[in-house]
């Protein structure tokens, strides 16, 4: 019976925990979802971050972010060596940031493909996405860190950004953001 009964308050504070981080997710999923480009940072043989402008699309409800390249890319062949990377997007309307700090592989599965595929994209990759000009690179981010000005989660100098850490399936809030 205790176990129970312990398991049930474990099981609360974790809901209570995701909760907690419902209006950081939210902000952070409205600047993404905004932002029509963001910065891919891969790590290079020597150690050196690498950052270059893409065209991602939307977020996943958890999160997952996919962005299409030419598979013998210089972040291909990085992200293949190094999987960690990290995604920045800045907020367009007003202050602020969302960094997603992660994962990313590269998948060459034609369905997938033909998923993530926009048809302006033909110019940049000759023979669609069935073709062999195309991949697409998934990155599953594990930590977000964001500032937002129009949601007022703001920091004071010094202090940490909001972060947010997956945990399994669900979000932790892991550091709360000052109120205007």
């Amino acid at each position: 019976m205790r176990v129970k009964v312990a398991l049930a308050i474990l099981a609360a504070f974790a809901c209570a925990r995701a909760q907690d981080a419902g209006p950081a997710l939210e902000a952070a999923r409205t600047i993404v979802e905004n932002a029509e480009y963001c910065f891919l940072i891969t790590v290079d043989a020597g150690g050196q971050p690498q950052a270059r402008l893409m065209q991602p699309f939307p977020p996943e409800k958890d999160f997952t972010i996919w962005m299409g390249t030419h598979p013998k890319t210089r972040k291909v062949e990085q992200i293949r060596a190094n999987p960690k990377v990290t995604v920045a997007y800045q907020d367009a309307k007003a202050p602020g940031y969302v960094t997603l700090i992660g994962t990313a592989r590269v998948v060459d599965t034609i369905e997938t493909r033909k998923a993530h595929w926009r048809d302006d994209w033909g110019d940049f990759f000759p023979g669609g996405p069935a073709g062999p000009n195309y991949a697409v690179i998934e990155i599953k981010p594990q930590r977000i860190e964001l500032i937002s000005a129009a949601n007022e989660m703001v920091t004071a100098p010094g202090a940490p950004p909001v972060i947010l850490e997956r945990r399994g399936e669900t979000w932790r809030l892991l550091a709360k953001p000052l109120l205007k």
